[in-house]
């Protein structure tokens, strides 16, 4: 089984024309995976529809990580990963892990040896970090 990856994907403040801040390689990227852990599932679905309108929304499944998260869920929704499953962190705007509950998923992927990778977007360097 291959190891899966946590994909960092930046979205977009100002939602009017994403191909002008997000590169291609986003779109592509998420194109290939099905499990998405977001703060908001209606908004993150509308985000990542107009990031790549080919995408079947239908067939993707979300988490959702926000401030009502409590820390022993964590785990849970980092199994399909543990499985084996690439998986998507979309923050509900701007640079996941960045002033959003992002940061304690990518911490216990971290200490679960899950491969973080962040995808440019508005600040790269943020997401380095």
């Amino acid at each position: 089984m291959k190891p899966a990856s946590l994909f960092l994907l930046p979205s977009s403040l100002n939602c009017n024309d994403l191909t002008k801040q997000l590169p291609e390689y986003n779109s592509r990227t998420i194109s290939e995976i099905g499990y998405y852990i977001v703060e908001n599932m209606r908004s993150a679905r509308r985000f990542l529809k107009q990031l790549n309108p080919a995408l079947k929304i239908e067939n993707l499944t979300f988490a959702e990580l926000n401030e009502h998260t409590r820390d022993h869920e964590l785990i849970e929704i980092l199994q399909p990963l543990l499985n084996g499953q690439d998986a998507v962190l979309l923050s509900e705007a701007g640079l996941p892990c960045v002033a959003d509950p992002g940061g304690n998923i990518v911490f216990m992927a971290h200490q679960l040896d899950i491969k973080v990778v962040p995808l440019v977007g508005p600040s790269s360097l943020m997401l380095a970090l």
